[in-house]
């Protein structure tokens, strides 16, 4: 009975999604890739919105549900819907439709921002029968990108994301990561113009003098964006690591898409641009100690780019507690190990969180960290309060693992209230 009522909720979300699309022909900007989806979107919110009435996804309503509810109005904003608020989401938009005076176009929108996941083979297919962008941008796929369990490998995951450009008309325009070969590799399979973005040589908008700052304590990123011969300074307060900078380059390129001129790209990003809760978030933590906020969810590239911001931020002593990266199936033992090697170097202490997490601390005493500074839990209840224990004054701690770990539990043990 269940399944039958969410096919055809799903049915009838994606009609009238549709339907909406049709009536009031908004722009539709969307976001695809494996890791920093949601960072892009937000920094392509806070550029268009100075000059743009927008509408962004809101928290993770990047599927079949999500996207038709955030076409549809601010529904998002309700997090476990009861079963009387779909009869609700139904009506009131039938009658939006088919009442005239219901809702002004020059009410609506004139861009929507969606994110488009690709969980399983044919979600882009789906979600294009809703809605195809005039402006696809493909964030990152990595080498071994989250969700791969469910596809062949990589290339195949990399085939789903690419239909996003593939339908993306010739008139509109394709951006892409030109630092990731799968993702760059899509220009060959789209007739739209391609804006590359990243921190190569070959980047139309270009990245140079990245810099995580500190002043005592762990400030924001400052970097430059270059175009076309001129560059701008860019500071952003708050975040941390490459990912906000690559996010940042590919919502200049869709300002640039829309005829905004770098100056004040640049200007909507200083002042609107915040990073989403649980990535990459600075939290002051008890004890004086100071805390990477990155539990939303992990994947070995964001796992690294995480590792690297903790490794170049300067502190007392730096801790760092990593759950199970999942969804990632038979290359989850390399990678996690992996993640390990790469800690020995320079983590004071490490706390891993998960079964899968434990390869990593192996790993990492392996590769030379001793053993009386790792330690490993199966979960985040038992994890919080031992981590809470062992942290002192002036410690960095980066906390990040994939979504069900709920090392987000760790954070509001740790964190100054």
């Amino acid at each position: 009975m269940k399944n039958i009522f969410l096919k055809t909720l799903r049915w009838i979300l994606k009609e009238l999604a549709r339907a909406f699309i049709s009536r009031y022909q908004p722009g539709i900007v969307a976001v695809t890739g494996s890791v920093g989806k949601t960072s892009t979107k937000e920094a392509i919110r806070a550029v268009l919105s100075k000059e743009r009435r927008i509408r962004a996804t809101s928290g993770n309503f990047n599927n079949e549900i999500g996207v038709p509810l955030t076409i549809l109005g601010d529904w998002q904003k309700i997090e476990k819907p009861a079963f009387f608020f779909w009869w609700k989401v139904i009506f009131v938009s039938l009658s939006k439709i088919l009442i005239p005076k219901k809702l002004n176009p020059s009410e609506y929108p004139e861009i929507l921002i969606l994110e488009y996941a690709a969980d399983r083979p044919g979600d882009i297919k789906y979600l294009l029968e809703i809605a195809r962008p005039q402006i696809a941008v493909v964030t990152a796929i990595g080498e071994i990108p989250v969700h791969v369990e469910f596809y062949s490998g990589p290339e195949a995951l990399a085939r789903e994301k690419a239909k996003i450009v593939e339908q993306s008309p010739t008139a509109g325009f394709v951006i892409l990561n030109a630092d990731d070969t799968l993702v760059l590799d899509m220009k060959n399979r789209t007739r739209s113009q391609v804006i590359t973005f990243g921190f190569s040589d070959i980047s139309q908008v270009r990245i140079t003098g990245f810099e995580n700052s500190s002043n005592g304590e762990p400030t924001g990123v400052i970097f430059k964006l270059e175009y076309g011969g001129s560059f701008v300074p860019i500071r952003l307060a708050g975040a941390f690591g490459k990912g906000q900078a690559y996010a940042a380059a590919a919502a200049a390129c869709v300002g640039l898409a829309f005829g905004m001129n770098l100056v004040k790209i640049a200007e909507a990003l200083i002042e609107n641009f915040k990073p989403p809760l649980r990535r990459m978030n600075l939290v002051s933590g008890v004890k004086g100690t100071f805390i990477l906020d990155d539990s939303y969810n992990a994947s070995p590239l964001s796992m690294r780019a995480a590792l690297e911001t903790l490794k170049e931020l300067k502190a007392k002593r730096k801790v760092a507690v990593l759950g199970d990266m999942l969804e990632i199936g038979k290359y989850s033992l390399e990678a996690h190990e992996a993640v390990g090697k790469f800690v020995a170097g320079f983590v004071d202490l490490l706390i891993t969180v998960g079964p899968r997490a434990k390869f990593i601390a192996e790993s990492a005493n392996k590769a030379g960290l001793p053993k009386e500074n790792i330690l490993s839990y199966l979960i985040a209840e038992e994890a919080k309060k031992e981590v809470q224990l062992k942290i002192k004054k002036g410690d960095l701690i980066l906390v990040k693992g994939s979504r069900a770990i709920s090392l987000d539990e760790v954070v509001d043990e740790i964190r100054q209230m």
